[in-house]
């Protein structure tokens, strides 16, 4: 890749870097109508149990643990961009399949299939996002595509909730498979691109490498680096405790207020409005390494505002869903920018893939089992008290994060990153 690439005052002025951001924004924008449509049409029009809400999450989460490190493997291996552009085409078709499921037996296939792509793609990514932007633009570049994601909760949801009123649950399913033709199309517009300037001798190295050596590097890297160990293991923590009632709202919301199938939309995009403004704000913040006080922090609005919807009764008034929503996305943006932050900044650009392989793979497993037994918590105990037993348990959680942040992740002693296939 030639330096041109690299330079500029602000990532605006990196052409390639915007050209795959756009394609991302694109991809982001079209999943958020498919995801509310498909809680719609599963929660209010089939009728499913929270059991059988719960299998959803489980149906995606499965090729991340199947494939996550995998995929990490490939995204470093291969070329990054043809990657990208074969999983958004492929997604798109399977899409379009997604119409035609006329019950559970045929969508949670699908849906797997179309997640397994997914894990291919999100590796991908990141790897290119580190390799085709300096290491000063990375807090910047990181706050970017967290704006694209929780930004595309508020349109998205917003629009679908439009559209599922006009429409069929089924009209939002085909806009996501435009949305990712288009984002297939943005790709096509990058030219072949060389990401690996900064490590060349290890980029021709690595295609000499066998794929188990290259996975059993990741994993032996990520398990030596106290940061990383720290930050995956805090991630994996709080994640148990929020998927265990993520796919549960449905549930909440049908107690809430069960005629007002927008609902749901209209929280998740207040989600995303408290997402979008605290992610703004970290973004004009000096970057720093006090990871502990910001996932900590993130855990506490988080769970504060779980358990806060969980004290919700029927016919409650929609501010307070919206304030609870917002707050739910303050945490989750201040969350999601750190996390992503510390795990791009902390590795070195010829092991990004493989490091986000293992988070898609350690979050695939939570996924696994916490829905299903969130969904069994939920019909024996009801929706309210889940939510607000597990909302102080992530507020706990974003405590111990917070006192003990400097203990858990020390920013004296960063551990030194050397390419270990050198010594391949």
């Amino acid at each position: 890749m030639e330096a041109s690439i690299k330079q500029g005052k602000s990532l605006l002025h990196n052409k390639v870097y915007m050209r795959v951001y756009s394609a991302y924004a694109t991809a982001a924008f079209g999943d958020w109508f498919d995801s509310l449509a498909i809680q719609v049409l599963v929660g209010y029009r089939w009728h499913a149990s929270p059991l059988m809400l719960a299998l959803i999450p489980v149906a995606v989460a499965l090729p991340s643990v199947l494939l996550g490190s995998v995929a990490g493997v490939a995204a470093d291996r291969l070329n990054k961009l043809k990657l990208m552009r074969t999983c958004d085409l492929l997604t798109a078709i399977l899409t379009v399949l997604v119409l035609f499921a006329p019950n559970m037996v045929w969508l949670l296939p699908l849906l797997a299939l179309r997640s397994a792509l997914s894990t291919l793609n999100v590796p991908a990514q990141q790897s290119m996002t580190r390799s085709i932007v300096r290491e000063d633009q990375l807090l910047q570049a990181t706050s970017l595509n967290g704006i694209v994601n929780q930004g595309s909760k508020i349109a998205g949801p917003l629009l679908g909730g439009v559209a599922l009123t006009l429409l069929s649950p089924q009209w939002c399913i085909l806009l996501n498979a435009i949305f990712r033709v288009g984002s297939y199309l943005l790709l096509l517009s990058v030219k072949n691109i060389h990401t690996g300037d900064e490590h060349p001798a290890v980029e021709v190295q690595e295609g000499r490498v066998p794929l188990r050596t290259m996975w059993a590097e990741g994993w032996g890297f990520m398990l030596r680096s106290r940061l990383l160990l720290h930050t995956m293991l805090f991630g994996l923590t709080g994640a148990l405790a929020i998927q265990i009632i993520d796919f549960q709202f449905t549930s909440l919301f049908r107690v809430i207020s069960p005629l007002n199938e927008s609902l749901l939309g209209w929280m998740v995009a207040a989600s995303g409005a408290g997402a979008v403004s605290v992610i703004l704000l970290l973004g004009k913040l000096k970057p720093g390494t006090r990871y502990g006080l910001r996932l900590g922090m993130g855990y506490v609005l988080i769970g504060g505002s779980v358990g806060g919807l969980g004290l919700l009764q029927p016919g409650a008034s929609v501010i307070w869903v919206l304030l609870f929503g917002w707050i739910l996305g303050l945490g989750n943006g201040t969350f999601f920018v750190t996390f992503n932050y510390c795990l791009q900044k902390e590795t070195p650009p010829h092991m990004t893939g493989r490091i986000f392989g293992i988070q898609s793979s350690i979050l695939g497993l939570v996924m696994i089992t916490a829905p299903l037994l969130g969904g069994w918590l939920v019909e024996v105990a009801g929706p309210g008290r889940i939510f607000m037993n597990f909302g102080m348990i992530q507020v706990l959680l974003g405590l111990v994060g917070v006192l003990f942040g400097r203990v858990l992740w020390p920013e004296a002693k960063r551990e030194s990153v050397q390419p270990m296939v050198e010594h391949s």
